[in-house]
Order: C-alpha cells, then sequence, then structure tokens
C-alpha cells in the first residue's frame, strides 16, 4: 500500500510563494494497494490536481472517503473532472448529518445548488453512488479494510483506519483531543477525566502499531492555549499519541493556513531536536510526497 499527498493545508487555501515547499491545498490523500484499488481521503482542493493526473487512465474507478464536510474538506468535489465523464465510478463515503439526518449524498447536492454552481448534482455523467458509514463498521474495498472512527470535532468527523497488503494508516481528519471543561475542585471533574481517558485509551488500541498517522497538528502548544474548542490539535498532542499507539511514521499535516515553509521548517526542526530517542520517525506532510509503506 502507497499513499501520496495533493493536499496538506487547513481551513483555507493558502497558495503562494511562501507555502510553495509544502503546499497550500486543503486536505485531500491518494491511497493506492497493491491491486491498484484508488482510495482518496477528503475532497479538498488537492483533489482537482489528483483528478487531473487520473485523465489519462479513463474509465476509472475511484473511493472518496470524507472524513466531515466543513468546506476545506469538501470543496473539491465540484472540480474532480472524472464525475463528469461517463464510464466513470466514482463512490462517496461519510456520515450522517446530525441536523437534517441525510447522509453523504447531502454534499454535492448542497455544492452544486445553482446559486452556489453552474452545474447541478443530476447532470453529473460518471456513476456517483453514496454510501453512509458508521463508527467501528468495517467495510471492505478490494482487499483493503476500512474502519470509521468517530473523532472529537465540532461537527461529525470520521477518523479512517486503512488495512491492506500487510500494512496500516490512520488518517484523523480533523481532530482536537478532549480536555476537561471543568476544574479538580468541581464535583464533574472526576466522571469528566475519566469519559476522556476512556475515549483516549479505546482510540490508542484501534491505532495501535500502525505503520502511518496521519494527524491534525495545527498548532503549536503556546498558539492552542489560545484556541481551544476549535477543534485542531497540536503537534506535541500528535507525538503523545504516537507514542502511545507505538506508530511507525507520524505525518504532521492540516498545516495552519497562515504558517509559511519557514516557520514550519523551524517548527520541524525544534521537534526533531526534541524528540531525538523517539522510536516513532517525525514527518511533515508535503504535498506531492508519496511514500509506500
Amino acid at each position: 500500500m502507497k499513499f501520496k499527498f495533493w493536499g496538506v493545508r487547513g481551513s483555507i487555501p493558502a497558495p503562494g510563494p511562501n507555502t510553495n515547499k509544502y503546499g497550500g491545498n486543503t486536505t485531500c490523500i491518494e491511497i493506492r494497494t497493491a491491486s491498484n484499488d484508488l482510495i482518496i481521503l477528503d475532497a479538498g482542493t488537492g483533489l482537482h490536481q489528483l483528478a487531473q493526473s487520473l485523465l489519462a487512465h479513463m474509465p476509472i474507478t475511484a473511493h472518496i472517503l470524507i472524513t466531515h464536510t466543513h468546506w476545506d474538506h469538501i470543496h473539491g468535489l465540484p472540480f474532480c473532472t472524472p464525475i463528469y465523464i461517463p464510464g466513470n465510478q466514482v463512490s462517496i463515503y461519510g456520515g450522517q448529518d446530525l441536523k437534517t439526518g441525510e447522509g453523504i449524498e447531502r454534499t454535492l447536492k448542497v455544492q452544486m445548488q445553482h446559486s452556489f454552481f453552474p452545474i447541478a448534482e443530476h447532470e453529473l455523467k460518471a456513476d456517483v453512488s453514496y454510501r453512509t458509514v458508521e463508527a467501528g463498521a468495517s467495510f471492505c474495498i478490494g482487499e483493503a479494510v476500512i474502519t470509521p472512527v468517530l473523532m472529537n470535532h465540532p461537527v461529525v468527523n470520521f477518523g479512517y483506519r486503512v488495512d491492506c497488503d500487510g500494512t496500516s494508516l490512520f488518517f484523523t481528519g480533523d481532530y482536537e483531543p478532549q480536555f476537561n471543561i471543568y476544574k479538580p475542585s468541581d464535583k464533574e471533574y472526576q466522571p469528566m477525566q475519566q469519559q476522556i481517558e476512556a475515549c483516549i485509551d479505546s482510540l490508542v488500541q484501534t491505532i495501535q502499531g500502525v505503520d502511518a498517522l496521519i494527524i491534525d497538528s495545527s498548532f503549536t502548544d503556546a498558539e492552542y492555549r489560545h484556541k481551544k474548542n476549535w477543534g485542531h490539535g497540536t503537534y506535541n498532542g500528535a507525538i503523545k499519541l504516537a507514542t502511545q499507539a507505538n506508530v511507525k511514521k507520524l505525518f504532521f499535516t492540516h498545516h495552519e493556513p497562515t504558517r509559511t515553509d519557514t516557520e514550519l521548517d523551524t517548527i520541524y526542526s525544534d521537534l526533531l531536536r526534541q524528540n531525538r530517542s523517539l522510536n516513532c520517525e517525525l514527518i511533515i506532510a508535503q504535498e506531492g510526497v508519496e511514500i509506500l509503506l
């Protein structure tokens, strides 16, 4: 199994000279199994370039796993050229919207309303299908086993574990570790703390020993103090989780949109210096980089 980053930025695209090295497109990751099954994690703006690379290989069968429906994870979908070409098969997976009760099929229908987009969803020429997934209910794509895991974020967000070809990876989507909103002196503190620890233990067991952990690492510890409850994690929080789960490779992603390449280089150098004895390999996610597991 191998994967390639097509988008590593969070919240909003950030193109320009200050982000050329690591990339300015929002989240999109291509996975290829040994049997050449195509699995795509999220559909941010990076999906457009991925889709362009597929045009020489028509017809295609693609499986797009949506972690959640915030714009930076879906706004590449209407610009995914293969959905307009007859003969292609595109399956889109994701969670149920808690407010509307609708499944992931709502995503394209909303984006492609006439007010927002010149082409309607019913005009697509490819065979586009939808599947609503549930936490813990594994399913297969070819020889790959996909396990959705509910993650902490302000909207329903699934992380996805992918097991195939004797290797495994886990992508968190957007993720902020839960924190206790009560003071230690409050009677509610201990029950809340036990609940939080149980959630963390469950996640650690789910991702135990994966070959690659791709995780939302938007903030430094100093930045996070002012951005709690925004739904995003930190570099050190990612390292802590990777250490607990005995992960082999840790990829920091969902780069904060104002973060420059130079700033990312500095953060990365500091992390490497501070974690020299770590058994896990630390890597900053970068557009265009392909990893063979």
